[in-house]
């Protein structure tokens, strides 16, 4: 959970704090909508929520990005978190969530199925 003007707020202080914690394709998102902080918030949720379903306590904000193409939010991992989800052999599942003034978002891990060979 976070809330909105908490981010806002230091969005504003440090511009370019949102190129750290967030991709391009994130922050378009954000800014293509009424109140970007919102969208950002609930992503930046999102990526911490990930980080600790898998485990991983040193990763970059980047190597996780939420992706939302037209359905539900889907992950895009890359560096740390991408190898720990091989190693786990798991996929993360995200939902996210905002009020007027807080931002929140689960994470899942799904178990890949590999696919069975058979003779």
């Amino acid at each position: 959970m976070l809330e909105i003007d908490r981010l806002e707020r230091a969005l504003a202080r440090r511009p370019r704090l949102a190129e750290r914690l967030f991709t391009d394709r994130e922050r378009a998102y954000a800014a293509a909508r009424p109140r970007p902080a919102r969208h950002l918030a609930a992503r930046f949720c999102a990526k911490e929520a990930v980080a600790k379903a898998l485990g991983v306590s040193a990763w970059s904000f980047r190597d996780v990005e939420v992706v939302a193409a037209g359905g539900p939010p889907r992950v895009h991992l890359c560096g740390t978190l991408a190898d720990r989800a091989r190693e786990l052999e798991v996929d993360p599942v995200i939902s996210l969530t905002h009020t007027r003034t807080t931002a929140g978002a689960t994470a899942l891990l799904r178990r890949i199925r590999r696919a069975s060979h058979r003779g």
